[in-house]
């Protein structure tokens, strides 16, 4: 009977040491996991900003075409209008005057 129930122990005590054993490999993964899923969310933040920044900056430049474009455009038509006037300034008045004296 005793060698029995020293069986018994010595199985109890081989299934405690293989559940402590898968227990320690069972926390070395989940730390391996949590570090490894940090790590990917590390990469993942920096080359999101990476991205967001190229984007911003892609924006800008363009923004800054458009708009240096606008400036150009605007003084392509200020200097026409100011060469019209120059051209006409005379007849303008004229034209003014006789609207306003016909009324």
């Amino acid at each position: 009977m005793d060698t029995v129930i020293e069986k018994i122990s010595e199985i109890e005590s081989a299934a405690t040491s293989i559940m402590d054993n898968a227990n320690e490999r069972k926390k070395a993964f989940a730390k391996e996991m949590e570090e490894r899923t940090a790590a990917f969310d590390a990469q993942l933040e920096a080359e999101t900003n990476k991205k967001i920044e190229e984007l911003r900056a892609s924006m800008e430049i363009n923004m800054n075409n458009r708009l240096e474009k606008q400036r150009s455009d605007s003084k392509k038509v200020l200097e026409t209008m100011e060469k019209r006037y120059e051209e006409h300034h005379t007849q303008y008045a004229e034209d003014l005057f006789h609207t306003m004296i016909k009324e």
